[in-house]
């Protein structure tokens, strides 16, 4: 029986034992979307047929990971890029490419195939690193950040990549054509692309994505029809559909929705990627895997020791302790989806051969799972190699003594307020003119733009999404004020609350005697009625007036 839809259900319960397997091992689920693949594909026990509608779901995926990259890049955040995440991000960037490079032309491959297995070392998985920093709740320490901050980088630059090599179609054109009239070529596209990104992006997505966002679930489903749309634009254009993808997320950046949407979508992102991973593993052929082995061996050790040692390099020179740079160093000990995504592109764009991309893979599962292990015990694995780690380190370590000696005033804010309504928005201003650092959150999309008009600190979501609240700062906020009028909404906020880890204390303002005392009963620290609270003040105010006068009669 070959039914697509009996065929995807079966997938997916596979995949889901598989995926237990994985995080037991504390693996990233991703090599088990690959096994399943193999496993399920002709090099296994070809249990699945319905390859057309898993490759269809495959390339809407990877249309989503590219709109989700383009959306967090906005061009306020990549302006505070520090220098030592730029630094790192361009060293280890221009490092691994050369060096990876003249490596694969000795491994035997041609100068294309060579360039393109470079470009993909240099990249680092984003969702993994994030998701192990987060784990171990490092991701606000310095090497942290500085992770982070060149992550960034790399994801501004595999976009790049793809816009420059999608812009040569055909393998036969990057050989035979004149140097000059492909760079013309480039200029003229990204010219014109940029042209109308400026147009777009000024004057007409912001008036249609305040109006889409009254609506939730159409504000997901634009979304979505946003970025595949420019994806298949991209490619019609001449480019390719990751680069139309990551320029549709890009669009939308510095709008005040991103975060919304990027809450959103990421649930979605990794069921689509899953028949990705599962597709590339169902097209692997094994009988050039073999003679790719050596290579992969050879290549893996390249970037699980390179990587990290040039890092650790440029932070060290910068001023940097070498327990910093060892631990930002070793997130780039892996190669990322992005690799893959990059070579199936260049596949798809006639440069490359099967080969590159069955290296490329061998290369990700071994250096992605070796590198999750070296994260989870960074702490023991410094303190084995910490002798040796000297040599990445000044005598007199500058720039880390003074980030350790600054005291600046933070912007992170002490309060974060749910519920953007009169009462929420009138504490909210109140707080921000006293100087206290506040956030607010509201998924009215004209009740954020009115306060943002007035210079208020405020963001756009729905306090319910575990994923958006994941987003906020909690780093260094002792209270949160909730003025939502609903009981369910607020039980959904205070779960996701915990599952977020805050442990600060928690304000319920609220409207009526059963929504204060469910309040109480889930242990909110304090619940203020804000009709009686305005009732017993303009009582006392007019009680303590009526006394006032009759003693001055």
């Amino acid at each position: 029986m070959h039914e697509p839809f009996a065929e995807l259900a079966f997938l997916l319960i596979i995949t889901s034992i598989v995926g237990v397997i994985a995080v037991h091992l504390r693996q990233p689920v991703l090599i088990a979307y690959i096994l399943v693949g193999i496993l399920v594909g002709p090099a296994g026990f070809s249990f699945v047929q319905a390859h057309d509608q898993i490759d269809l779901l495959a390339q809407i995926g990877v249309a989503v990971l590219l709109f989700l990259v383009g959306l967090k890049l906005d061009l306020q955040h990549v302006r505070h890029i520090g220098p030592v995440a730029l630094a790192t991000g361009l060293g280890q960037l221009v490092f691994t490419i050369v060096f990876g490079f003249l490596l694969i032309l000795l491994l035997g491959k041609d100068w294309l195939t060579a360039l393109y297995v470079a470009i993909a070392l240099t990249f680092s998985s984003t969702i993994i690193i994030v998701k192990l920093l987060t784990d171990k709740r490092e991701l606000d320490a310095l090497h942290g950040r500085i992770a982070v901050g060149f992550l960034i980088v790399q994801d501004i630059a595999v976009v790049l990549a793809m816009m420059v090599m999608s812009a040569v179609r055909g393998g036969d054109a990057v050989v035979d054509s004149s140097g000059w009239v492909i760079i013309a070529s480039l200029i003229a596209r990204i010219s014109l692309t940029a042209l109308l990104m400026f147009i777009v992006m000024w004057y007409i997505v912001p008036s249609l994505v305040r109006y889409v966002a009254r609506s939730q679930e159409l504000l997901l489903i634009f979304a979505i029809a946003w970025g595949t749309f420019l994806a298949a634009l991209g490619e019609w254009a001449g480019f390719s559909k990751e680069a139309g993808a990551f320029l549709a997320g890009f669009l939308l950046a510095s709008t005040h929705f991103r975060d919304a949407i990027s809450a959103r979508l990421t649930g979605i992102r990794d069921f689509l990627l899953l028949f990705f991973f599962i597709n590339l593993g169902a097209k692997l052929d094994f009988s050039v895997l073999g003679a790719e082995i050596g290579s992969a061996v050879i290549l893996s050790l390249f970037v699980l020791i390179g990587n990290p040692i040039i890092v650790m390099a440029i932070m060290g020179y910068m001023g940097y302790r070498k327990r910093t740079g060892f631990l930002a160093g070793l997130t780039v000990a892996q190669i990322s989806e992005f690799s893959i995504v990059f070579i199936v592109m260049g596949i798809s764009l006639g440069h490359l051969e099967q080969d590159a991309l069955g290296l490329t893979t061998l290369v990700g599962v071994v250096t992605i799972a070796l590198s999750t292990y070296m994260i989870l015990y960074s702490q023991r694995l410094y303190e084995s190699l910490s002798h040796w780690l000297s040599l990445f380190e000044r005598t007199h370590p500058f720039r880390e003594i003074a980030v350790e000696q600054q005291r600046l005033v933070e912007n992170d804010p002490k309060i974060i307020i749910f519920g953007l309504g009169r009462y929420g928005a009138r504490v909210l201003k109140h707080l921000h003119h006293h100087g206290v650092g506040v956030l607010g959150v509201d998924f009215d999309p004209e009740a954020v733009r009115a306060l943002r008009h007035r210079n208020m600190p405020v963001r756009f979501g729905d306090a319910e999404d575990p994923a958006f609240l994941g987003s906020l700062p909690f780093a260094k906020v002792d209270w949160i004020v909730t003025t939502i009028p609903e009981w369910n909404a607020n039980r959904s906020l205070l779960h996701a609350l915990k599952e977020a880890g805050f442990n600060g204390r928690i304000v319920g303002l609220v409207r009526d005697d059963e929504h204060a005392l469910a309040l109480q009963k889930a242990g909110v620290t304090r619940v203020v009625n804000i009709f009686q609270e305005a009732a017993d003040l303009a009582a006392d105010y007019l009680a303590k007036e009526i006394e006032i006068q009759e003693k001055t009669t």
